[in-house]
């Protein structure tokens, strides 16, 4: 009974998705390295030389510690003396945090005529991505006949760009291109920056990247 609760266990639905999705799963340790011999590095980062597998996983045993290949293409493979447990965490954390300091894009579109409740709106949303170490682009749509009047555009940039400046810096001056005026804001160093506003309750900052939204409405009331 108990064979066959175990062959029933392991087709379980995903079981065997499960076991691959380990990304360690490939690393060869203890009875599982097969070569006669191995070269040996001891936990403190030391070459003990070439030895035989079997002597070099009974001193792992020793000090309670795993047997790990290290270099399997190697001739004879590496492997080290290690706490595997402790290995795999200190990967997965170095993984998790450079995942989570990767920088990411992140765009805010106003118009010329934008509300001033809706500017500050944009405003929160933009210190938001900035808090998380994103890098925000600030673009300005003009619509029909708001491209005669550009300087309405650059003044309303320059009050976002300064109501921001406590959190990130300009790359560059703000520049028309086409029917739009672009820049792009660098977050400062995590303990410099100082936030203005906070978002409110249950308020997610918007990503505004390809948007065009009310497009059509905006050029429709711009020609009227």
């Amino acid at each position: 009974m108990a064979n066959s609760s175990s062959s029933s266990g392991g087709n379980r639905p995903g079981y065997y998705q499960r076991r691959n999705s380990d990304p360690f799963a490939h690393i060869r340790r203890n009875a599982r390295i097969k070569e006669p011999e191995i070269r040996v590095i001891s936990p403190e980062g030391k070459q003990l030389g070439i030895m035989q597998t079997e002597r070099a996983l009974a001193l792992a045993q020793q000090f309670n510690l795993d047997l790990v290949e290290m270099a399997a293409t190697a001739k004879p493979p590496v492997c080290r003396i290690m706490d595997f447990g402790k290995y795999i965490y200190e990967e997965q954390k170095k993984a998790s945090h450079a995942k989570s300091t990767t920088t990411k894009l992140k765009e805010i579109e106003f118009t010329p005529r934008i509300a001033g409740g809706d500017f500050l709106t944009k405003i929160r949303h933009a210190e938001e991505f900035l808090s998380h170490g994103n890098k925000v682009k600030l673009r300005l749509k003009f619509r029909g006949r708001e491209m005669a009047h550009t300087e309405i555009g650059f003044e309303l940039m320059k009050r976002a760009l300064a109501e921001l400046e406590g959190m990130g810096h300009p790359d560059n001056l703000a520049k028309l291109m086409g029917k739009q005026i672009n820049v792009m804001l660098t977050p400062l160093p995590e303990n410099k920056r100082k936030r203005k506003y906070t978002l409110e309750a249950d308020e997610q900052a918007i990503d505004d990247t390809g948007s065009d939204a009310g497009q059509e409405e905006d050029e429709t009331q711009a020609q009227a």
